[in-house]
């Protein structure tokens, strides 16, 4: 599958031609802020911290995508430059304040300034992930993310949590059966919900067309190694396997073994 050298810049595709039906997508993957955008003005704690990206979810999605033969879409960029898990009309899809953290190159954004940042980031982004999708018979989307342990002071005792949208055929095929295989305390649409807006991706490219779904959050502390962050791709692979099957639907080119 062709890209222009835009997209390469903005997207990276793992396993593009896998066999497999699901299709991983991984929105804040990464913490990189192009040259361009001169750090937005933030120290390097901040540029490396939860606010800039989701630590440890691009390597529990490459092993997911290891484990299962399946595709991975991630963004190459920061969500603080765009948040591609957010439509360009959202105030946070390029926030000027992200929980305690100022962050001086998106304050006083014009709507020129954000349509130009939803263009170059946003749009190639959406396009590629709707080409994979397309790609696949019956795709069934999972999105990968990480959440901090303390959000503005407050800590969360969820360790995973299953999202959904309208469509909780997915979500609800995980919450039956995970808890029966686990320790980790699960919690359905924790530590956010719809309500929050996080579910943008599901709402655009699966829910309209009828695709499973979900989304899984990953509390960063449990995946803060390339060993833990590949004990915990093992373990939401084996879930999904088994999640799918009570749905009916089997894996056949998935493959759980370490």
């Amino acid at each position: 599958m062709a890209h222009s050298n835009q997209t390469e810049n903005v997207v990276q595709i793992t396993r593009g031609d896998a066999a497999s039906s699901v299709v991983l997508v991984c929105e804040h993957a990464n913490h990189h802020i192009p040259a361009k955008f001169d750090d937005l003005g933030l120290p390097e704690p901040a540029r490396r911290s939860h606010v800039a990206w989701d630590p440890g979810a691009r390597g529990v999605a490459l092993g997911m995508s290891q484990y299962l033969q399946a595709a991975l879409v991630e963004a190459k960029v920061s969500r603080l430059v765009y948040d591609c898990n957010r439509p360009p009309e959202a105030t946070d899809a390029m926030p000027a304040k992200s929980e305690a953290f100022a962050i001086p190159g998106n304050e006083g954004l014009t709507t020129q300034d954000r349509a130009q940042r939803a263009q170059s980031y946003y749009y190639p982004f959406h396009h590629a992930l709707a080409e994979q999708i397309q790609a696949h018979t019956s795709p069934i989307i999972i999105t990968i993310h990480s959440f901090t342990p303390v959000y503005n002071g407050f800590a969360r005792d969820v360790e995973v949590g299953i999202l959904h949208d309208a469509d909780a055929r997915l979500a609800d095929a995980f919450l039956t059966t995970a808890p029966n295989h686990t320790d980790l305390q699960v919690q359905r649409n924790a530590p956010y919900g719809p309500e929050h807006g996080v579910t943008h991706t599901l709402k655009t490219h699966a829910v309209p067309h009828g695709y499973l779904n979900v989304m899984i959050e990953i509390r960063n502390d449990l995946i803060t190694t390339g060993s833990t962050q590949l004990g915990m791709a093992k373990t939401l692979s084996s879930w999904t396997v088994n999640a799918l099957a009570t749905l009916g639907v089997s894996l056949e080119q998935t493959s759980c073994k370490a």
